[in-house]
């Protein structure tokens, strides 16, 4: 798999868990612990991305 196309599958599931805490957040009786473990999943993919892309350049 290309350093692009990591990055792009990266990127998705980003948007996904984005998605996903959003979700969560609405909900009256959201769990603060999952949020957080979403948000930290969400940071660590970001951070991912970041290298790679650092990386590829």
């Amino acid at each position: 798999m290309t350093i692009e196309a990591r990055i792009r599958e990266l990127g998705n599931r980003h948007r996904t868990l984005d998605e996903t805490i959003q979700q969560e957040t609405r909900r009256p009786t959201a769990d603060p612990t999952h949020l957080r473990e979403l948000k930290q999943r969400k940071l660590r993919l970001k951070e991912e991305i970041t290298s790679l892309e650092a990386r590829a350049h």
